[in-house]
């Protein structure tokens, strides 16, 4: 994957780990069931209307909270296809990364999108368009081993599978 392009979902500041997946659902580690409850108790309706490939931003210390991967598997599982914040909680970074989920920081960005823009993002350049707006903002490219890691889908699978 070296793109994605999708309508966005905003958030504010510090979207913690129970808010995007409740702990009463930590009991299942199916990513589809967890999908279910996915940003739940921030916005009612995102499981409703996320498409696959919709992209989240958020502003600051986005994934903060409690280092429970399940929050990027729900995400992932949802069909988002990127993140894009001011900042990330590091282990939540981390995990995202360890899991495939493909997230960018970029505070202009962040700024600058709203709710139901159209987004693309390039992950060989960082450059992250607002499609509705006709506005660019760059971020910081993945390197080049994020981006093997992103495509096996995850850390364990690109061990695994050799690439």
């Amino acid at each position: 994957m070296k793109a994605a392009k999708g309508t966005v979902f905003k958030y504010g500041d510090n979207v913690d780990t129970d808010v995007i997946i409740p702990a009463r659902y930590l009991n299942s580690s199916d990513p589809a069931e967890l999908a279910t409850h996915c940003m739940e108790d921030i916005d009612k309706e995102f499981v409703g209307k996320v498409s696959k490939g919709d992209i989240i931003v958020a502003t600051k210390n986005f994934g903060c909270g409690s280092s429970r991967e399940h929050a990027p598997i729900a995400i992932k599982a949802a069909g988002i296809s990127c993140v894009i914040a001011e900042t990330f909680a590091r282990i939540f970074y981390r995990n995202a990364i360890n899991i495939g989920l493909p997230i960018i920081e970029c505070p202009e960005a962040a700024a600058g999108i709203d709710a139901g823009d159209t987004v693309e993002v390039n992950f060989d350049t960082g450059v992250i368009t607002d499609v509705t707006k006709g506005t660019t903002y760059q971020g910081q490219a993945f390197p080049e081993f994020m981006q093997r890691i992103i495509a096996a889908e995850g850390l364990v699978n690109y061990i695994n599978h050799g690439k």
